[in-house]
């Protein structure tokens, strides 16, 4: 058995091929090669941009294999050029997308279902707004990738089911968003928050999206379908970062500032990458329902990841740079409270 994985070496990838492997695949991965990667040696390399149509053809076209699993599509355009590709030479294509194709709706509320995808998209935000603008190009053009696999899965039975994912929490995340709560926590400092209650937390376990492949993987469920794949608990921003300091032994220190404090010193969203906007949060029924999904309780998952990053070197990563900047800006807020 054949399979392919594009991206493959960040956040799941490396994950999903170890559990292709262990399945006793043939793996290849392609990708551009610009990110060292550990994968083993009878991992088959190949190498283009994925946006290039024309490198896909060089690199792909008249392969074949059993399963695709796509963990770097984003556009309508990309996914016409999977679809022109592949059509009848993948038995299953897993396409990875996000649940920021809810966010872009009107009228639904959280927990995202699936059958919530379907209505009205709400208008662009101006482009000078540039997060808000460019988070909601994210969900609309996953939209579009979405519904371009699912026109050719009605006109052809293209092989496609989409995954969609909140935020991925792993020992691999390349945005490293709990590690970075983590040195904060380490270092005894007060973590900075926006005021107010903030999104729900529901995001997902990386080994659980790994295993929600496998286990596609194993059955001819959820072609032509789309699945939300979930941890199963929601906690407030405050009660993730306590269970996370209990977990660490530590004691947590929150200091709450206006939002528009934050923004003006440029800290967000690396003081708090779970305040965003723009965070999804996801029903997992259908999944479980279906595909007989068991999720990692967040509590044993957060655990896993703090013995990880307790047992590797401490590294320097970017959203701790400005670690000095919040202190002062906690300082001076605690002091102003205190009215000194």
């Amino acid at each position: 058995m054949r399979a392919l994985v594009i991206g493959g070496t960040r956040n799941l990838g490396p994950s999903i091929v170890q559990a292709l492997l262990k399945l006793e695949y043939k793996v290849s991965v392609f990708n551009r090669g610009q990110t060292p990667d550990d994968l083993p040696e009878t991992v088959e390399r190949l190498r283009g941009d994925r946006t290039d149509l024309q490198q896909l053809k060089t690199a792909l076209g008249g392969r074949e294999f059993d399963v695709v699993i796509d963990t770097t599509l984003y556009t309508g355009a990309e996914a016409d050029a999977v679809v022109e590709l592949f059509s009848n030479r993948v038995g299953r294509y897993i396409f990875l997308s996000t649940g920021q194709v809810y966010l872009v709706r009107t009228g639904v509320e959280r927990p995202f279902k699936e059958e919530d995808y379907a209505g009205e998209v709400m208008p662009a935000p101006p482009k000078s707004d540039a997060s808000d603008y460019n988070n909601w190009l994210y969900g609309f053009d996953k939209r579009q990738a979405e519904d371009i696999f699912t026109r050719a899965w009605q006109e052809s039975q293209f092989p496609f089911t989409s995954l969609r994912l909140p935020m991925v929490n792993s020992e691999r995340d390349h945005y490293d968003r709990i590690y970075g709560y983590f040195l904060r926590v380490q270092d005894d400092g007060p973590i900075l928050v926006p005021e107010g209650p903030g999104l729900p937390v529901r995001h997902v376990y990386g080994e659980d999206v790994t295993q929600a492949i496998v286990t596609l993987l194993g059955s001819d469920k959820g072609k032509g379908a789309a699945y939300n794949i979930a941890q199963d608990e929601t906690l407030s921003l405050e009660e993730f970062l306590q269970m996370l300091a209990r977990l660490a032994n530590r004691t947590l220190k929150l200091v709450k500032l206006p939002r528009e404090t934050l923004d003006r010193a440029g800290l967000l969203p690396d003081c708090s990458p779970f305040s965003g906007l723009w965070m999804s949060s996801l029903d997992n029924a259908h999944s479980k329902t279906e595909l007989g999904m068991k999720y990692t309780p967040l509590a044993a998952y957060v655990e896993k990841l703090v013995r990880y990053f307790h047992a590797t070197s401490a590294r320097q990563i970017p959203g701790y740079v400005q670690r000095r900047s919040e202190m002062l800006l906690a300082g001076v807020a605690q002091a102003r409270a205190k009215g000194l």
